[in-house]
């Protein structure tokens, strides 16, 4: 064991017996009482030390016997302990790809607060490695979501969309200038490729099958489908149970969410049938806006909007892969131009949708 102080918190003293680890409230830890010995000892836990030279080291500082392994003990209690040869195999394989640890070192420092237990950090990024998402939608959001994706270790990222770039497409984080006319799939992919820390793992590669789809992100770039999704466009993916995050931006207005975890939060179905039950003429409408979505001159889609957005949708999907139900399960969270306060809107199942999210017993609803 090479025992390490997680360095993804910064340390202060409180008082002159008292340590907090961490500055803001979601991660910081408070450690007392530690004597004057014991938090020079501290330094020490950098994980370049065994335990062996750590006691060693410890009793040459006055420390009395014990006290190095109970330091370590309170430490892991705690959740502020890492550890150099921690996480197993599938962690020690990670460490064998140091230009992609370096890219990722400050992805594993948060994976490290979520993850508290020794080689959590390791663990996480191994997990992901084997991931496999698809991202529907190049757009200015879509193409942004698969390269944060991509870029924070997730290991098969890949982008489904049609057609061929056009300039409004360009966003920094996604479709480049040189994308222009090319199929948007091929420059996505490249978009991807590039963004990746390292050469993801080949289909077989670890000879199992393919994995099954973790996550589709929609995020199309025609906020529309987002924003009034088509039940018919998701009923393969609530058939077959692959959760699905929407994400985009309509008229100024950026959306994330809900996650959708089928058959037990509410779906495109659901979404729909209480819309039509609170504006009789929502269909109406509905069917004029699909119908004329092609000949829509432009979108109201700027920059700074949708790249907020794609973040945070990226964001929230990153924590549902990492085994978290994020706030925009059963959520959708919306923010408007000018002001950009996000608020949140319950999603709830409709009785009468087929998905049946509605029959989930009262008091296990997920995320509501």
């Amino acid at each position: 064991m090479y025992p390490k102080v997680k360095p993804a918190l910064a340390r202060a003293w409180r008082d002159l017996q008292t340590v907090q680890f961490g500055v803001t409230p979601a991660h910081a830890v408070v450690l007392g009482p530690v004597d004057t010995a014991t938090g020079a000892f501290l330094d020490l836990i950098d994980g370049t030390r065994s335990m062996e030279l750590l006691r060693t080291q410890g009793k040459g500082m006055g420390l009395p016997d014990g006290r190095a392994d109970e330091v370590v003990r309170r430490l892991a209690a705690a959740g502020l302990l890492d550890d150099a040869t921690a996480g197993g195999p599938r962690a020690q394989a990670v460490r064998t790809r140091p230009e992609a640890l370096a890219r990722l070192g400050p992805d594993r420092g948060s994976l490290s607060l979520v993850r508290p237990r020794p080689g959590g950090d390791l663990e996480g990024v191994a997990a992901r490695r084997a991931i496999r998402v698809h991202v529907r939608g190049s757009g200015r959001v879509g193409a942004v979501i698969a390269s944060v994706l991509a870029g924070a270790g997730i290991g098969r990222v890949e982008v489904l969309d049609g057609g061929r770039a056009e300039a409004a497409d360009v966003a920094p984080g996604g479709l480049g200038p040189g994308s222009v006319g090319r199929l948007r799939a091929e420059a996505a992919r490249t978009v991807v490729r590039e963004a990746a820390p390292g050469r993801g793992p080949r289909s077989g590669e670890s000879g199992g099958p393919e994995p099954g789809l973790a996550l589709v992100v929609v995020a199309p770039r025609d906020g529309l489908q987002s924003w009034a999704p088509d039940p018919q466009t998701a009923a393969d993916w609530v058939a077959t149970g692959i959760p699905h995050l929407y994400a985009g931006v309509l008229e100024g207005t950026g959306l994330v969410g809900p996650l959708v975890l089928p058959g037990a939060t509410a779906c495109a179905g659901c979404m729909e049938r209480d819309r039509v039950e609170r504006d009789p003429a929502w269909p109406r409408m509905l069917v004029q806006w699909r119908s004329a979505h092609r000949r829509r001159a432009g979108a109201a889609c700027d920059l700074g909007l949708s790249t907020a957005v794609a973040g945070l949708a990226a964001a929230h999907a990153l924590s549902f892969l990492d085994g978290e139900l994020p706030a925009s399960t059963s959520t959708r969270w919306e923010a408007s131009l000018p002001t950009l306060h996000w608020h949140p809107t319950a999603v709830r199942p409709h009785p009468d949708c087929p998905c049946e999210a509605a029959r989930v017993p009262a008091g296990q609803e997920v995320g509501a």
